[in-house]
């Protein structure tokens, strides 16, 4: 699996509130260690009631203008039924943004197992109950969410890469828009908006000079681009995009995942996630493009 590279870190949004929550085991202490690279003041395992407390701190020996970053979870016992009371009365002008990080339950299981620890809801039973029980309290957060990174398919390195792409970059008021390619015969991106099926392109697996070749070579490009049906495609469903980023903007979301699909993520989808990247970055988005299954065949 490929890995890219991390974005060059820039300095976060004045005054921002990241609230870092999600499942045990989908990565949420990776997460709170690469907000604190990218200058974020992080309080890990935070009771939500101390949270105004944490801000006035803050506020009083950093400044108004330190971003923050808090992580809470179930650890947080009865004091975590209180987040979204707090979250929905705001903390003095700061713009808050809520994050949850999912993954499959087995995904969840094998990494429990691996680090040898409980689940904290599991009780006496088996640590895939803790898992229920934790979906259960969480159902209202994970909905409510500003961004949802899902990390069954993510390293360490990827997920590092995700939280620097969301919050490393200036103008964090403004839409970030990824556009992800993939391969079905490996899943579907599960916190995707948006899905395409690029299968209806003929596939260049079956040129032989270009089977070597992956959809950011240029002859590969060319070969997808120029196929019956590609522009028709790419003119239709681009200002489709965009529009629906503009809406995006005026709810207040400043998220976007596209997924762009091909049989193996390497040829059709990888060439369509580059152009259509290109496109919504001539329309005045902040567009980056991700190949998820490149380098696996």
């Amino acid at each position: 699996m490929s890995v890219s590279n991390t974005p060059p870190r820039a300095e976060p949004a004045e005054g921002e509130i990241v609230v870092v929550t999600g499942m045990t085991g989908a990565g949420r202490s990776t997460a709170a260690k690469e907000l604190e690279d990218l200058g974020y003041y992080v309080v890990d395992n935070l009771p939500p009631s101390l949270l105004p407390e944490v801000v006035r701190l803050v506020d009083r020996s950093h400044g108004a203008t330190q971003p923050i970053a808090v992580v809470i979870d179930v650890r947080s016992g009865s004091f975590f039924a209180g987040l979204h009371t707090q979250l929905a009365q705001g903390f003095s002008g700061r713009r808050t943004t809520l994050v949850f990080l999912d993954a499959a339950d087995d995904v969840l299981v094998r990494r429990q197992e691996a680090a040898r620890r409980p689940h904290p809801l599991q009780a006496s039973g088996r640590l895939l109950d803790g898992l229920v029980r934790e979906r259960t309290v969480l159902a209202d957060l994970r909905s409510d969410a500003d961004l949802v990174i899902d990390t069954s398919s993510l390293n360490v390195h990827q997920l590092t890469d995700r939280i620097a792409q969301a919050f490393g970059t200036p103008g964090t008021t403004g839409l970030k828009v990824t556009v992800i390619s993939f391969g079905f015969k490996y899943g579907i991106p599960v916190d995707a908006d948006f899905v395409a099926d690029m299968r209806f392109l003929p596939n260049p697996h079956w040129v032989p000079e270009l089977r070597p070749h992956t959809g950011r070579d240029a002859d590969v490009a060319a070969f997808v681009t120029a196929q019956v049906g590609a522009d028709a495609f790419l003119e239709g469903y681009v200002p489709v995009l965009i529009g629906v980023a503009e809406g995006y903007l005026r709810e207040g979301k400043r998220f976007m995942r596209i997924a762009i699909g091909c049989t193996g993520g390497k040829h059709r989808s990888v060439a369509m996630t580059e152009e259509i990247v290109s496109r919504l970055t001539a329309g005045g988005l902040d567009a980056r493009a991700t190949h998820r299954d490149l380098g696996r065949e």
